[in-house]
């Protein structure tokens, strides 16, 4: 379900479907290593990591949100791990299970550093305020969270992929990756996720300081225009296509489905206020360029 093209721009879609070798494993709570698919090289969070299968949901399904949204994402797919051929080491110990893992397609470029320079060379800067409005939607408290005395912000989790602007020159576009902490901050997927203190959540997500300069009102009101087209349809078909070795419960992804509908009718009508408090608060709602 994931679209082709967001980040690598080539014709054809990109479907792996076969694992072929390992190469790294990395440190994160995920177990995430790099390796090489029939599709070429790739990142992959496998069944049996320490997080459980349910932060794989929640990469699966916020993945495609954002993209729905119109923000660069990876190239994402669904790949079938058999462990007694497939053999991948998680950094910290143990071995990937057999069963459903998600995996990304490798791209060219590197993490922020936090530089308020680094962003000078972003070819979507207006895509800044749209991650905001993204991280708050599916709160992803693994980017830059609410509240600073709880959870530090990640600068890991924001990418910059290298691209050409036509002129010779590297310059780096802003993706949306690393979504195993939307909707619950890590912990397991169940009815109680579309509670209303949850729907209405009113603290800024995402909202890096190097981002506020960034962050444009028109911007802010485009991604508010897009939250309104949301389609209870689309959003339950994508949480349909959950592997049912993620073990998600169907009451777990009812709940689900009306926390991302009814949060988005919340987070369109109040996101423009709090993003203004925060980033234009003297010619608040007036700064459109």
């Amino acid at each position: 379900m994931c679209k082709a093209n967001q980040v690598n721009s080539t014709p054809a879609p990109w479907r792996p479907t076969t694992f072929v070798r390992h190469e790294q494993s990395l440190d994160t709570s995920m177990g995430t290593a790099r390796i090489v698919t029939d599709a070429g090289p790739a990142y992959i969070k496998a069944l049996g990591n320490r997080q459980g299968p349910h932060p794989l949901a929640c990469e699966w399904v916020a993945t495609h949100l954002a993209d729905w949204l119109g923000l660069p994402t990876f190239d994402c797919a669904i790949i079938e791990i058999d462990a007694e051929i497939d053999q991948i080491p998680f950094f910290r110990g143990g071995m990937a299970a057999s069963g459903p893992a998600f995996v990304t397609r490798a791209a060219s470029g590197h993490t922020w550093g936090g530089s308020p320079e680094e962003l000078g060379r972003l070819v979507n800067p207006n895509d800044a305020g749209k991650l905001v409005v993204f991280d708050t939607w599916v709160k992803n408290c693994d980017r830059h969270p609410p509240d600073l005395t709880v959870r530090r912000p990640n600068y890991d989790n924001v990418f910059l992929e290298d691209v050409d602007d036509g002129t010779g020159s590297t310059k780096s576009r802003l993706v949306a990756m690393d979504h195993t902490h939307c909707f619950t901050c890590g912990r397991d997927l169940d009815e109680r996720v579309a509670y209303i203190d949850k729907v209405n959540d009113d603290r800024l997500y995402g909202l890096f300081p190097g981002f506020k300069p960034r962050v444009r009102q028109d911007d802010i009101e485009a991604a508010i225009g897009r939250l309104s087209e949301l389609d209870q349809a689309a959003v339950f078909e994508i949480v349909a296509s959950i592997p049912d070795a993620w073990e998600v419960s169907s009451k777990a992804a009812m709940a689900l489905v009306k926390l991302i509908c009814r949060r988005a009718d919340f987070v369109a009508d109040t996101i423009l206020k709090f993003v203004g408090r925060q980033c234009w608060p003297v010619q608040l709602f007036d700064n459109r360029q």
